[in-house]
């Protein structure tokens, strides 16, 4: 770990490149899962009041929950258009231009949010809604794969969660934002939900300072020295970038005369078949895990253990505090550990914690002490979901597919998880109002099947070459077909010789 952080620190345009790409990337994404929580009120009272100056009349509340779900759920829907359209982007233009152009529509966003009040038109905030997740849904997925190319093989792991982190990040600020001492108030509110904008700008700002990613200049653009001046840039004059970009052109080499694949050559190319399910499995978890729920419950728990109504939303900031400061120590730690290793001991280790919490809020009104327990649980599983899948997760497409698959990998992986937050936003609250805290029961099969199959099906990525990591996919489950034939063919020879004996 020590030496990953010295290699860093000897890298200041990468540390650079990481901040920069990150603040105008994911931060977006999880800055908008959690700013409309403080705000709602007062988006409702503009909903009404816009429907009593057009139509003269108030609206039922059907009807104005039925706007409200619109308003939340676009987000999902603009995020889920630019996920389809990032990796087409990010070959044609390039991931650093692409982030570029990526901030404008976060700024348009930003100015109709600011808008949206004076012009009394709620219309405006739910364009504006699908603008900030078109951005959010190509930061995803071109900011990491941008700074994964930009960082060398050593360091990957360590860059890679950085972009969780910026998640994280993301969802903190919303809530630090949103307290009414900051903008959560009826006056500031639309700067609340216009920040985003500030960030794209800034990004905007200073985003062209930095190189094209390495890779997309030799592997997309046959750019041999305009890749070694961006590694020079990145990782410092002294490191020689001679071996990775032998690396790199022995990748390329193998790939040579294979096109970019599309996502019909994803689903029927058989070699990259355990790859395809490991991104399967791990983004549909990384939605159905229970983090919404935890999160949901948290206020009950807090409440339960004594702490004040007006100070849950202090609480609530803590459970924030846990995941970000979690996920800056998983950078700490992935290059010493794995990645493997905290994707499969993160998955059991929550569903350990999720089973705990359903029994401990079952006794919660018979024991006088068990919300404390509750309260406990609660940060063992943020601390365990942001140490592992929450940061291993996201970069996971980069580093498992070669050059030629990456785009719809990355396509696969976004809008499994832009679907998964629809769906969880839609379809949660019924889960909850019939099954209470039973719900962690369902997250509970998710997270452990999870952790079995990473187990066993998953190799070891930390410190390879994508080509190494995909030997290790063959390797690993040819050995595994060896050996079922050869005790299927064993078992066949035994029936074979009791039959024999049986006749004689």
């Amino acid at each position: 770990m020590t030496r990953a952080l010295r290699e860093l620190a000897r890298s200041p345009v990468l540390v650079a490149a990481i901040f920069i790409s990150g603040i105008g990337g994911t931060f977006q994404y999880g800055f908008h899962i959690s700013v409309l929580n403080s705000p709602s009120l007062f988006i409702k009272e503009l909903v009404n009041s816009t429907c009593q100056q057009r139509y003269g009349r108030s609206l039922e509340p059907w009807e104005l929950s039925l706007i409200w779900s619109f308003i939340v759920s676009m987000y999902c829907m603009g995020g889920l258009a630019g996920t389809l359209y990032a990796g087409h982007l990010a070959g044609a233009y390039g991931r650093k231009t692409t982030l570029l152009l990526n901030n404008v529509v976060a700024i348009c966003g930003a100015v109709l949010m600011l808008l949206s009040k004076t012009a009394l038109s709620f219309e405006m905030i739910m364009v504006a809604r699908v603008l900030y997740g078109i951005n959010a849904g190509v930061s995803l997925t071109v900011h990491t794969m941008y700074i994964l190319e930009c960082a060398p093989k050593r360091l990957r792991g360590m860059v890679g969660v950085s972009v969780a982190t910026f998640v994280s990040m993301g969802k903190f600020f919303g809530q630090l934002l949103g307290i009414s001492e900051v903008l959560g108030t009826e006056e500031h509110w639309v700067w609340l939900l216009a920040f985003s904008g500030a960030a794209g700008l800034l990004q905007l700002l200073t985003l062209p300072f930095l190189p094209e990613s390495p890779r997309y200049l030799l592997l997309e653009k046959a750019d041999k020295h305009g890749c070694e001046t961006a590694l020079r840039r990145l990782w410092g004059a002294k490191k020689d970038p001679g071996p990775e970009m032998e690396e790199m052109l022995a990748e390329h080499a193998s790939l040579k005369g294979v096109k970019i694949h599309g996502l019909m050559d994803l689903f029927l190319d058989h070699n990259v078949r355990w790859q395809l399910l490991t991104v399967l499995v791990t983004f549909v978890t990384l939605q159905l895990c229970g983090i919404n729920a935890v999160y949901l419950y948290s206020f009950d728990v807090f409440q339960a253990a004594g702490i004040a109504e007006e100070n849950l939303r202090y609480a609530a900031l803590g459970t924030g505090l846990c995941e970000v400061s979690t996920s800056i120590a998983c950078v700490l730690i992935i290059e010493s550990t794995g990645k493997r290793v905290l994707l499969f001991r993160g998955y059991l280790c929550m569903a350990a914690s999720l089973a705990l919490l359903t029994l401990t809020l079952y006794l919660q009104d018979l024991v006088s002490w068990m919300p404390y327990c509750s309260m406990v649980l609660i940060f063992t599983y943020i601390i365990f979901f942001s140490s592992g899948p929450a940061g291993v997760t996201a970069p996971l497409p980069g580093e498992i597919f070669t050059q030629s698959y990456k785009p719809p990998a990355f396509m696969v992986a976004c809008i499994l998880n832009w679907v998964g937050l629809f769906l969880v936003g839609m379809l949660f609250p019924l889960i909850v109002e019939h099954l209470d805290y039973f719900c962690f029961l369902i997250f509970f099969v998710f997270c452990f099947f999870s952790g079995v199959f990473v187990w066993f099906h998953v190799p070891e990525t930390k410190n390879k070459t994508v080509l190494e990591i995909t030997e290790d996919f063959k390797r690993m489950h040819q050995k595994r077909r060896h050996s079922l034939q050869s005790k299927l063919s064993s078992i066949h020879i035994n029936n074979i010789q009791t039959t024999i004996c049986t006749k004689l």
